[in-house]
């Protein structure tokens, strides 16, 4: 199974179907809080719905379209983080992420983002790193701004999570930038 050390203590994991049930358990006690932000929470109702989801990300891994990797830390699974696109033709690559609330504030989620651009700028030869984050997700537009990102614009009504339509501030950090 393809493992990367982050720190001692975290590490990210690319999705397996043994994850499965570990993700189920996130949703379930955490299910109100994470569908604030993300739209899937309020339909995973078993572990069918993880084991779909990791056989479609570990498809989109073969085919070079994606990265999905479970976020370990002290090794537990606290989260996902991911490459939700991989653009070879614009040397671009996407961002997403979700962090159990019982792990927040430990700066998790900064140190995966920061492995992940590492890794696109030096191992997947891309020229650019964006992140999506709605207007009103303050944790989330805070980790790209201390990471260096730049605010490129916002896009209105760009998604529809669980019946609350969103605006999106999209993020961007150039390979020339990044330090």
């Amino acid at each position: 199974m393809f493992t990367l050390e982050v720190e001692k203590g975290l590490k990210l994991a690319l999705v397996h179907s043994t994850f499965a049930p570990l993700y189920f358990d996130i949703v379930t006690r955490e299910r109100d809080y994470l569908g604030e932000w993300l739209a899937w929470p309020p339909q995973a109702h078993d572990d069918g719905f993880f084991l779909n989801f990791i056989s479609r990300s570990l498809r989109d891994y073969a085919d070079g379209k994606s990265l999905v990797c479970a976020m370990f830390y002290n090794e537990t699974l606290v989260g996902n983080i991911s490459f939700n696109s991989i653009d070879h033709d614009l040397k671009k690559v996407e961002i997403g992420y979700w962090l159990s609330a019982n792990y927040q504030g430990k700066g998790i989620v900064s140190k995966c983002v920061t492995k992940l651009i590492t890794m696109a700028f030096t191992d997947l030869d891309m020229e650019k790193v964006q992140i999506s984050a709605a207007v009103d997700n303050r944790p989330s537009r805070r980790v790209c701004e201390r990471l260096g990102f730049k605010l490129e614009g916002m896009i209105t009504r760009a998604e529809n999570v669980n019946g609350r339509v969103l605006d999106h501030a999209v993020y961007g950090l150039q390979r020339a930038d990044w330090r």
